[in-house]
């Protein structure tokens, strides 16, 4: 394992210790942030998530939503801002608020840590950002 992965890794299992079950995305982010993690790019519905660190890129390869060929959702905007709520909430799973997000008609998000914000894509060039607050965690 390198020292980017061993890096991510501990610092995930660090923000599942200390976020609440509500409002918990600002910890992991901080977390993060805090390791040296600048970008996290998720591909929908391949459930691809690459993390450019301090230490080096690293991508995380999830189980994909679908498989074969299958039409790409249309972007729905208050689809999205919907399930942001659910998970924002603690009412949905990460792999709910996934599901949810594609069909929603996202293709891909990023989070850039510094700015504490996340964007959403769609792929005819829709974007939707939210920002997420600062957190403090030791």
């Amino acid at each position: 394992m390198s020292t980017a992965i061993d890096n991510l890794t501990k610092a995930m299992e660090r923000a599942a210790a200390i976020r609440p079950k509500v409002g918990g995305f600002p910890y992991l982010a901080e977390s993060l942030r805090q390791a040296g993690v600048t970008l996290n790019v998720w591909s929908l519905p391949a459930c691809q998530s690459l993390f450019l660190t301090d230490q080096g890129p690293v991508v995380m390869q999830g189980t994909p939503l679908v498989s074969g060929s299958i039409d790409v959702p249309t972007f729905d905007q208050e689809a999205l801002i919907t399930a942001l709520r659910i998970d924002q909430a603690g009412k949905s799973t990460f792999p709910e608020f996934l599901e949810a997000t594609w069909r929603a008609g996202v293709v891909r998000y990023k989070v850039d840590f510094a700015a504490r914000s996340v964007a959403y894509l769609g792929c005819n060039g829709e974007t939707y950002v939210e920002a997420y607050p600062s957190v403090e965690i030791s």
